[in-house]
């Protein structure tokens, strides 16, 4: 699934290649995509691409028209979705229900040429790529419950702590994970921010110490915004392997612990899974499945 990193890279990506560009058709390939019909889709065409920018996993292209009236194409990739930039737009209208493609863009320069455009596309049989036409992103339901952005100026110590002590109970993995709480992390870099904070999974968020919830806060805000550094200038075909290699743990189940040198262990859900350093992380001791003890015994 993309991730506050990979979502960034992507706004960046189209900010430097479309900025300036007009919207010369949209076709929606998944009508099950779409989540709104007023503005009605169609809206977009003609409007010119002001600004790309994000909320959280959401990707927010700003399209005015030539009174200066805004509308916003968002979008989520959820787990399987991507976008794709094509130097060249197929002419022909897309089949509807055949392949991954939901959604396409082209676009066309000041003299009206074909400028190039992108798909959007999900694999796999759940689909659960969103697509909204919006005058407000909070308009979106998903916007409107984020927490805060863990890169905003705002999210310090005091915020941090705050969010812990509120959680209660919770494992850290969850509160991570919960984009209510704090908006762009998901299951990867959550496995990332934990292992360079040395914590575990399972640890109760309000039980941490202020050395360790400044440690987590450092882990969140390094660990982001290497990855956005990493990936930057980097196409949008590029990023997906960029996240991969420059995952610590993460994906990395039976290799070594780049940290210490033991063996990453995982742990494996319904329909995802997490992995971890024991030693790095939780004292030696090897977490258990959840349906079980905390702790293997």
């Amino acid at each position: 699934m993309p991730e506050l990193p990979e979502v960034e890279s992507l706004a960046g990506y189209l900010r430097r290649t479309a900025t300036g560009l007009r919207v010369a058709r949209v076709e929606l390939a998944a009508i099950n995509a779409l989540k709104t019909f007023d503005p009605p889709v169609r809206e977009l065409e003609g409007r010119q691409l002001a600004d790309v920018t994000r909320h959280g996993k959401f990707l927010d292209l700003v399209l005015v028209d030539q009174d200066g009236q805004v509308l916003h194409l968002i979008t989520h990739l959820a787990r399987a979705g991507w976008l794709h930039w094509r130097a060249l737009v197929p002419t022909a209208p897309p089949k509807p229900g055949r392949g991954p493609l939901a959604f396409r863009v082209a676009f066309v320069d000041e003299d009206g040429q074909s400028a190039g455009g992108f798909d959007l596309t999900e694999a796999g049989t759940q689909k659960r790529l969103a697509v909204y036409v919006v005058r407000d992103p909070q308009d979106v339901p998903g916007i409107a419950r984020l927490g805060p952005d863990p890169l905003s100026d705002g999210f310090d110590i005091a915020a941090l702590q705050s969010i812990l002590t509120e959680a209660g109970s919770r494992q850290l993995k969850g509160v991570l994970r919960d984009q209510s709480v704090i908006a762009g992390i998901g299951n990867a870099y959550s496995d990332d921010i934990l292992h360079a904070a040395r914590l575990s999974p399972y640890r109760a968020a309000s039980k941490l110490t202020p050395e360790e919830t400044a440690a987590l806060l450092r882990a969140i805000h390094d660990l982001l915004t290497d990855a956005i550094t990493r990936s930057a200038g980097s196409g949008a075909g590029d990023l997906k392997a960029e996240k991969k290699l420059g995952m610590r743990v993460h994906g990395r189940a039976g290799q070594p612990c780049p940290v210490c040198g033991d063996t990453i262990r995982e742990v494996s859900f319904a329909d995802s899974s997490l992995q971890y350093c024991a030693t790095c992380q939780t004292g030696g001791k090897a977490l258990a499945d959840r349906r079980f003890s905390k702790f293997l015994k």
